[in-house]
C-alpha cells in the first residue's frame, strides 16, 4: 500500500511520567511514531504531568532518554502540561458558563449507583447540578453535558470503526478541575491537542472511551477535532492493563541490539511484520513499510 504525504500532520505522543517507560506505554509510542513517519508528518512529545501528585521526580527525564535511545525524538521542543496551567486556566474562563462547583466526594458518587462509564469511571447523578445544597462547600468543578437527547456524540475511530456515546447516561457532567486543585486530564489533552496544532492521535484503546467527552469540550471551545486512531492495549496474564500498579516491567535496553529487540517486541503485538534488523536505522525503515502496509491510513 502507498502511503501519500499528509500535508499538515502532527501527531504526537504523551507519556504520564509515573514511573518508566513499560513494554504497553511503548507499544503507544511505536504506534504514533510509525504513522506520524508513514504520512511524512511531525511528531511531537508532551510529558502529560499535570497530575503532579502522581509524577516520580526524574521519570519524564528517564522516558525521554529512552525514547532517543530506541531513534524517537520529538520534532519540536518537549512541552510539559505542569508548565501550561495558564493555557488550562484561560480555556476554562471560556468555559465558565458550562461549569458549575461540585461538593460531592467519590463515595457518594459511586454510592448512587448509576453504574460505571464505559472506561471505569461512576457516572455522575448531577447532585450538585442546580446548586450546592446548604452545608457542603465546592470540591471540583464540573462540566454540564447536553440533557439526553441531545447528548449523543459520534465519531470515527481509524481502528474501531464509528464510536457512539451517550455523554448524559454514559458519563454524566465530568470533571474540568478535581478536588486536589489540578486541572483535569480531559481538558488538558483537548487544550494542548489544539495549541500544538495535533491533527492525528494515536494511542491505546483504554483512551477510547474518553475521545467523546474530548471531542465535546472541542466543540465547546471551537476548536478541531482530530482523526483517532487506538491501538490495542497490552495485558499481563491477568488480563489487567500493564502499569505501574499491575507491575509492568521498564523498558531498558542495553545496547543497540536490545533496542532493537524491544522494538520489535512492540512490533510484534501490533501484529507488523517487520524482518529481523541489523540496526535501529534498518529496524526502521521496515518498520514504517510494515505500517504502511497493515494500517488503513
Amino acid at each position: 500500500m502507498s502511503t501519500p504525504s499528509t500535508p499538515g500532520y502532527v501527531g504526537r505522543f504523551a507519556p504520564s511520567p509515573t514511573g518508566p517507560l513499560h513494554g504497553g506505554s511503548l507499544v503507544a509510542a511505536l504506534a504514533s511514531y510509525l504513522d506520524a513517519r508513514a504520512h511524512d508528518g511531525t511528531w511531537l512529545i508532551r510529558i502529560e504531568d499535570i497530575d503532579e501528585g502522581r509524577s516520580v521526580p526524574g521519570a519524564a527525564e528517564e522516558i525521554l532518554d529512552l525514547l532517543q535511545r530506541l531513534g524517537m525524538t520529538s520534532d519540536r521542543d518537549v512541552v510539559w502540561q505542569s508548565r501550561r496551567k495558564h493555557l488550562y486556566a484561560a480555556a476554562y474562563d471560556r468555559l465558565a458558563g458550562h461549569v458549575y462547583p461540585c461538593g460531592c466526594n467519590r463515595r457518594e458518587i459511586a454510592d448512587s449507583r448509576l453504574g460505571f462509564a464505559p472506561d471505569g469511571a461512576a457516572i455522575y447523578p448531577g447532585t450538585c447540578r442546580h446548586g450546592l445544597t446548604p452545608g457542603r462547600s465546592p470540591r471540583s468543578l464540573r462540566l454540564r453535558v447536553p440533557d439526553a437527547g441531545e447528548d449523543v456524540i459520534t465519531f470515527h475511530d481509524r481502528m474501531a470503526g464509528t464510536v457512539t456515546q451517550r455523554l448524559a447516561s454514559e458519563s454524566g457532567d465530568f470533571v474540568l478541575k478535581r478536588a486536589d486543585g489540578y486541572w483535569a486530564y480531559q481538558l488538558a489533552v483537548v487544550v494542548d491537542d489544539a495549541e500544538q496544532g495535533v491533527t492525528e492521535v494515536v494511542r491505546g484503546a483504554d483512551l477510547l472511551d474518553s475521545t467523546p467527552r474530548q471531542i465535546f469540550l472541542q466543540r465547546l471551545l471551537g476548536v478541531p477535532t482530530p482523526r483517532y486512531l487506538h491501538v490495542p492495549v497490552v495485558r499481563n496474564a491477568a488480563g489487567e492493563k500493564l502499569s505501574k500498579q499491575t507491575g509492568a516491567l521498564a523498558v531498558r535496553p542495553g545496547d543497540e541490539a536490545g533496542a532493537v529487540a524491544a522494538l520489535r517486541d512492540a512490533a510484534g503485538f501490533l501484529r507488523l511484520d517487520v524482518p529481523p534488523a541489523g540496526s535501529l536505522a534498518e529496524f526502521w525503515r521496515l518498520a514504517v513499510t510494515a505500517w504502511k502496509a497493515s494500517v488503513a491510513l
